[in-house]
């Protein structure tokens, strides 16, 4: 397949489906590990198609809604000081923060400005050098190459002040977090391909090994999620726990080099709170001490700042998978994406805001 529509093309959607039926034989549960395959699946209807028995779990594939409320509360605080500019991306500015969230900051003087790449805030920390400009960098390993060249490209400038505040979040730490659960249901992963074409697939394999899962690396389009479904249904049919790559087009095995090096260079893993779920061991990237002076929190001594999550909120229990959103009694009512309770319903990538947007009322049990 060379263009889009091929890979929305009915016809091909229908032989997927129709093969997934002769393939099936038992019902097999299957989690996907991105916010965008949630959306597809979704809006398209896909997870309502599949032949009965096969079950789609929606992960922990968001990073705005993994990203933890004390972050939010830290941003916040940072930007209520004078001189400050905070730079983030547009769909961060919603996502509530224990009292109130960034965008209503600014609507009542905060300096806090969307961006579309963290080298945008770098030339703002340049063009502004009476300022302290601080990017919020939040996101899975496919933003952190990026937050990782603006660093080194602020270092170079030697702009003193341009700081990150630093919550980016790995994808593997979950992925064995969720499998070590006595209570999981999940057999088999579809792994986020824009993660992989960064990263690769090589630190998955051990994790289909150790736990006897299939992992297919897919990508985001209809007949993507098709096949990566078909492959992991093979797989688990036939005994195997293989990582396999479905999103040829974009992944290699090794992943991006480059990418990495930077990343090794500016970054470091360390333990990290994820939003709803808890503190995950060795799930996060902070700056190395090399490029601490870039490290918001330090700079504004916000490290210590604490909150406590929304008790009518069930994001947590979402994100693992372990609820649907229409579980929720605040669902579509006093949790809407216009007024949300949660980051899940604030995000083009959450869950529930995919719900919401498929007008889904009610669960959609498993034939």
């Amino acid at each position: 397949m060379k263009y889009l529509d091929e890979y929305r093309d009915p016809t091909l959607a229908r032989q997927l489906l129709d093969e997934l039926g002769r393939t099936a034989t038992a019902p097999w549960r299957i989690m996907e590990v991105c916010g965008g395959q949630t959306h597809t699946l979704v809006r398209q209807g896909i997870d309502e198609l599949l032949p009965a028995g096969i079950r789609m779990i929606h992960g922990p594939g968001c990073p705005v809604c993994v990203t933890p409320l004390q972050t939010l509360d830290r941003a916040m605080a940072i930007a209520a000081r004078p001189g400050v500019v905070l730079t983030s991306f547009g769909d961060m500015l919603r996502v509530p923060g224990t009292h109130t969230d960034l965008l209503s900051l600014r609507a009542r003087g905060a300096d806090v400005r969307v961006v579309y790449t963290p080298m945008d805030a770098v030339r703002i920390a340049r063009d502004l050098p009476d300022r302290q400009v601080v990017f919020l960098a939040v996101g899975f390993e496919t933003t952190a190459p990026a937050n990782a060249m603006a660093v080194l490209h602020a270092a170079r400038l030697g702009l003193p002040n341009f700081s990150m505040l630093v919550s980016h979040v790995l994808v593997p730490p979950a992925m064995t977090a969720l499998l070590d659960d006595p209570d999981c249901e999940v057999q088999a992963f579809l792994a986020a391909g824009h993660v992989c074409a960064v990263m690769g697939w090589r630190e998955y394999e051990p994790i289909a090994d150790r736990y006897r899962v299939p992992i297919v690396v897919t990508g985001f389009e209809p007949l993507d999620l098709l096949e990566g479904v078909l492959m992991a249904v093979r797989q688990l049919e036939q005994g195997r726990w293989e990582v396999e790559n479905q999103y040829v087009r974009a992944v290699r095995r090794s992943g991006n080099t480059g990418a990495q090096e930077a990343v090794r260079t500016v970054f470091r893993v360390t333990d990290r709170a994820w939003r709803g779920i808890g503190e995950l061991p060795d799930s996060g990237l902070e700056l190395t001490e090399e490029y601490a002076t870039f490290d918001a929190a330090r700079r504004f001594d916000v490290g210590g700042l604490r909150a406590v999550e929304d008790p009518e909120c069930i994001a947590g229990a979402v994100l693992t998978g372990a609820r649907l959103p229409t579980d929720c009694p605040a669902y579509g009512t006093r949790c809407t994406p216009r007024h949300p309770l949660g980051a899940p319903m604030v995000s083009a990538e959450g869950t529930c805001a995919a719900f919401h947007a498929a007008g889904r009322t009610k669960e959609v049990l498993p034939s």
